[in-house]
């Protein structure tokens, strides 16, 4: 072999290197978004059963507020089918907006719903409302810091994927940007 040749072989190598390692980082990163997604979910599951239990605690205690327990539910329906299509794949930027929308919508709707129970400290104190407004005000901080851990992870993501050359491997592999929540 001549002197080219072997460095035409060493270059070669070189680059196979680099581009493996590049793309195991690609795909350790967004495996680190896919953790992160699973405790977000994991706390949007225990809000949703909370928020289920209250509304059917306060249905038959609060008639005339039919309207602001149906606008809760429907929010938290939204914010299921947003998660649902967000779970198989934690990357995808579109998915992960509409989950942040829905996030808006669940949280005025909440808010609302705090603000008529505040005005009726009786159901508040009950004890069948009581354990679900807890898990509610438990679960809302444990959501806020699992959604900071999926932002920090795709943040990480977005940018090693936009540093050249790794931008040339994501789009090679599909690799798309990562939606914040």
């Amino acid at each position: 072999m001549s002197v080219e040749q072997l460095w035409v072989i060493g270059i070669a190598a070189l680059l196979l290197f680099w581009a493996l390692g590049a793309y195991n980082r690609v795909v350790a990163l967004r495996g680190a978004i896919a953790a992160a997604w699973a405790q977000v979910d994991a706390s949007l599951q225990r809000r949703a059963m909370a928020v289920a239990a209250l509304v059917t605690g306060l249905r038959g205690q609060m008639p005339d507020e039919k309207g602001t327990l149906d606008a809760v539910l429907v929010a938290q329906a939204k914010v299921q089918a947003a998660a649902d299509a967000l779970r198989p794949g934690p990357v995808k930027a579109d998915h992960a907006l509409a989950l942040a929308q829905a996030e808006g919508a669940l949280s005025a709707a909440l808010a609302r719903l705090l603000a008529l129970l505040d005005h009726q400290p009786a159901l508040r104190q009950s004890s069948e409302l009581a354990p679900q407004l807890a898990v509610l005000h438990d679960t809302t901080p444990r959501l806020a810091f699992a959604r900071q851990l999926f932002n920090d992870a795709a943040r990480v993501y977005n940018e090693a994927a936009r540093q050249f050359p790794t931008r040339l491997l994501t789009r090679l592999f599909g690799f798309g940007p990562a939606g914040q929540l």
